[in-house]
């Protein structure tokens, strides 16, 4: 009996080829490949990557997300940082991924504005990606080094003005929600300032405690540990109100600025053509964890508010995004070399 049931465990490849077509067949009738697909997932480890350095606010909110997805799913998550051309290496990665659930983008919403700014992409952030959701939103603060002796966006002005053409300002890459607002504010206070593209906000904040570079518009997850801890002074939110970690900085709408009011937010993606009933499963899981209560707690301090949009609704408000990025840009005459 043990040597007939070896036997069966070890079929032929011709036998196994007829078991698997059977079973495909009968899953076809309810459900077909995507039930397949579901029906044993995951079953070995997902890779999320997260298209710009460790430490950056991206890689603060997909880390905190990812750590316990992992739990959720019962299965490792693997986060590759995949930096570089504001944040199209990593996408790009993703979108030539096999659609299979096992591949996952978790990117700033920059991914939607670069279509503004370069012409000759790789891939398309609208057509070749499906959503799964958009994690959280924050706002972006203006920081200066703590060394500066400039307390306020006025003094700010004041200095930039007084010395034309020899300040600059940072972002985490050319394209970024920060380097849109930066961007707005320059052109709001009529400042003639030279924007640095860095990769990432972790090397943009170095340069910007260290003074090389004059002022950062930047999401706050990634720069408000840096505020409290006295290493930079925050002198505006683009909030709609003030935050409520920061109670003494105004928002730039106080101050006479209400076209600076981006903020950033981060998204889930999967490649196009990945089954709905894996993306299902993925909103489900990442949807609940958003609503736990230790993970929105540790969100919330890092300054990022939760959403968890259903995948269609998501993928709209990507569309809608996807259209005032490129007015904005447009607006803003913003154009890279």
């Amino acid at each position: 009996m043990e040597s007939s049931l070896h036997a069966n465990a070890i079929a032929s490849p011709s036998r196994r080829r007829l078991l698997i077509g059977a079973a495909g067949a009968a899953l076809g009738a309810i459900g077909g490949p995507a039930a397949l697909a579901a029906s044993d997932y995951p079953s070995r480890p997902l890779r999320v990557v997260i298209p710009y350095p460790p430490g950056g606010p991206t890689d603060i909110v997909g880390r905190i997300v990812s750590a316990t997805l992992s739990e959720k799913l019962g299965q490792s998550v693997v986060i590759e940082n995949r930096p570089g051309a504001s944040g199209m290496i990593g996408a790009d990665m993703v979108a030539k991924a096999a659609p299979d659930g096992y591949t996952l983008l978790i990117n700033v919403s920059g991914q939607l504005i670069n279509p503004a700014l370069y012409a000759n992409m790789s891939h398309d952030p609208l057509k070749d990606f499906s959503g799964i959701t958009n994690l959280a939103t924050t706002p972006i603060q203006l920081v200066i080094s703590a060394n500066s002796p400039v307390r306020s966006v006025a003094d700010l002005i004041a200095l930039v003005r007084s010395q034309p053409g020899r300040h600059n300002f940072a972002s985490s890459s050319n394209g970024t929600p920060g380097h849109l607002a930066g961007e707005a504010f320059k052109a709001a206070a009529r400042l003639d300032v030279t924007h640095v593209p860095y990769k990432g906000s972790a090397p943009a904040l170095t340069d910007v405690v260290g003074g090389q570079v004059t002022y950062m518009l930047d999401s706050m997850p990634s720069s408000i540990a840096l505020v409290k801890g006295g290493k930079l002074r925050a002198l505006a939110v683009t909030a709609p109100q003030r935050v409520a970690a920061l109670p003494d900085v105004p928002t730039f709408a106080e101050l006479g600025y209400p076209t600076v009011n981006l903020s950033t937010w981060y998204g889930m993606w999967v490649p196009a053509k990945t089954p709905p009933d894996l993306i299902a499963r993925l909103y489900r899981n990442v949807s609940e964890i958003l609503r736990q209560p230790d993970v929105r707690a540790r969100l919330i301090e890092a300054q990022a508010m939760p959403i968890g949009d259903a995948p269609d609704k998501f993928d709209a408000y990507c569309r809608s995004e996807a259209r005032r990025y490129a007015e904005l840009v447009k607006l803003a005459g913003i154009r890279l070399q």
